[in-house]
């Protein structure tokens, strides 16, 4: 099951998935992206499953594990990569705006997590990956509630995987740094663009989905099976300066 799976980096990471062999389960707010994401993953001959959900609302969480189980029989693997970001100066941040990023991003990958575990936890074993961001690592300017709350995922990662260790279930993080999307490439095309690539990114380049493939199929396969409450950082270079 994959949060945000129909845009960027969550469809790569299905796509992935489905290469690798598994049947997917796809959930976010717009339906119409995740039918286009669960097409592509049919036409490799795998299932894919659309599930509607709101990851600010526990009861649509709740409801989304329920019939990603149903269609699945099971869920072996949860990618919580539903994410927004809430650009803005800590001093004209609306704490509207606030809550709604911790809400998603924080509140609802451990909602999504905590309704899912049973079951893992159950059958003996699973894997959940929470997309979190080198941003939950290092400052960013104007992503205050973005940073706390990728911060606040690496941490949860940790006690969760704690908490669950002895169970089978594993609980690890990603973290990218930038990586190309259809939103944020007009903005990695431009002079400003290219500037903040030179000046934050060693390797003087953005990533591209598709280089998150190995890193995913890892964390989520038996590759990194005596591997719990780690976090992988994907970024170029840019968090070892």
């Amino acid at each position: 099951m994959v949060t945000g799976g129909g845009t960027g980096l969550g469809r790569a990471m299905a796509r992935a998935l489905a290469e690798a062999g598994a049947d997917v389960a796809l959930a976010a707010r717009r339906k119409e992206k995740l039918e286009e994401a669960a097409e592509e993953i049919r036409a490799l001959g795998r299932a894919a499953h659309v599930v509607a959900c709101d990851l600010t609302e526990p009861d649509s969480i709740r409801e989304a594990a329920r019939e990603a189980e149903d269609a699945l029989g099971r869920i072996d693997v949860l990618v919580n990569n539903s994410g927004v970001s809430g650009e803005g100066w800590a001093t004209d941040l609306p704490i509207e705006r606030w809550n709604q990023v911790l809400e998603t991003n924080l509140r609802g990958a451990f909602l999504m997590s905590q309704a899912v575990a049973p079951g893992m936890i159950e059958r003996g074993g699973g894997a959940i990956v929470n997309v979190a961001s080198v941003a939950g690592f290092i400052g960013v300017k104007m992503l205050s509630a973005y940073s706390a709350s990728k911060g606040g995922l690496i941490q949860l990662t940790k006690t969760l995987a704690l908490e669950w260790a002895k169970t089978g279930v594993r609980v690890n993080a990603l973290a990218p740094g930038y990586f190309l999307t259809d939103i944020n490439s007009r903005f990695f095309d431009s002079d400003a663009g290219e500037r903040m690539i030179k000046a934050h990114i060693p390797m003087g380049r953005i990533g591209r989905p598709e280089e998150l493939k190995g890193a995913i199929l890892f964390l989520a396969s038996d590759a990194s099976s005596f591997m719990t409450g780690s976090t992988l950082v994907v970024d170029g270079g840019q968090y070892a300066q």
